[in-house]
């Protein structure tokens, strides 16, 4: 795995295209998206609220974000452990970068791993709205620094 530091949203992505092109099937990429999701830095309970929560998704996922130097560190769970493996990877890609960089990103990567065709429609509304959200947030931090 790379080191966060200073790593764009790009090279971060390729690499998760990498990793999920490792696997055969996609009994094998749940399994690792599961894995990844027990990685996930989890949030602390505090933000644990309504206002944390992603709308849109058919299991409960929370996610907070907060500024430092510049860039936004995200912490997420889910009450779903595939559900979590999905925050997992968007936690991975969008956490420590600057707003900016985030509200700029392109997420094919996401279809190139094949992951949207493989979940179930409300779980793709839900990976839909919690890219928006990540954005939101991005958005919201962007506009406080200019």
């Amino acid at each position: 795995m790379l080191k966060i530091e200073n790593v764009n949203i790009k090279d971060i992505q390729n690499e998760i295209i990498d990793e999920f092109s490792m696997f055969d099937d996609w009994m094998q990429r749940y399994e690792y998206m599961i894995e990844l999701g027990k990685s996930l830095p989890l949030i602390d309970d505090q933000y644990k609220t309504e206002d944390n929560i992603i709308k849109g998704c058919q299991s409960k996922v929370w996610v907070h974000a907060e500024m430092k130097d510049g860039k936004i560190i995200f912490t997420a769970d889910s009450d779903a452990i595939i559900t979590k493996g999905i925050i997992a990877i968007l936690i991975r890609v969008f956490s420590n970068q600057q707003p900016k960089d985030i509200i700029e990103a392109d997420t094919s990567f996401i279809d190139e791993i094949g992951l949207k065709e493989h979940l179930s429609p409300t779980r793709a509304n839900g990976l839909v709205s919690m890219i928006k959200q990540i954005k939101m947030y991005a958005l919201a931090y962007q506009t406080q620094l200019n």
